[in-house]
């Protein structure tokens, strides 16, 4: 439904363009700092303006323009966060299965149950208990019949004795 005075006669809307694309894009430009997506985002605002003619004024075209064209470039940021974050899980998941992630963690795992091994009895049960068992201090306290004050202390010590093993 084209009227000669509303946004939907092509006068109307080349005027509309010619005034505001440059002014969009480059408000774009200084906001996102990205020229071509600015350039893109720009013309697709000017695409959804004409999709959306007859029911914007003219003098309304400008304002709705510059918040159609911010609620693009913010979406495509969040999409572009979604699509980074999943590039960074997905290339862990490759690291993790890679041969040489394998071999590393065969490796400390190996040099884990040495340190554990030279600990002394009282905290390897407790570290064991706790790291391995998901006892907690109260629960281990109560099985080898100790306070959770001891329990405490040896766990404590037990990981200064790994953490010296462990830089040997």
């Amino acid at each position: 439904m084209e009227n000669s005075k509303g946004l939907c006669s092509e006068p109307v809307f080349r005027q509309v363009f010619e005034s505001q694309f440059k002014l969009l894009r480059n408000f774009l430009i200084y906001k996102y700092r990205d020229a071509e997506r600015a350039e893109d985002t720009a013309q697709n605002a000017f695409v959804v303006l004409w999709e959306n003619c007859d029911a914007i004024l003219p003098e309304q075209a400008r304002s709705y323009l510059f918040t159609t064209a911010i609620r693009m470039s913010l979406n495509a940021i969040k999409h572009d966060k979604v699509r980074d974050d999943f590039k960074l899980i997905s290339r862990a998941d490759v690291e993790a299965e890679s041969p040489e992630f394998l071999a590393e963690h065969d490796e400390l795992s190996i040099r884990l149950e040495h340190a554990i091994n030279r600990l002394p009895e009282k905290l390897r049960v407790v570290f064991l208990m706790n790291r391995f068992e998901s006892l907690s201090y109260n629960e281990i306290a109560t099985l080898l019949d100790i306070s959770v004050k001891a329990v405490e202390k040896r766990m404590h010590n037990a990981l200064i004795e790994l953490r010296k093993i462990a830089r040997v």
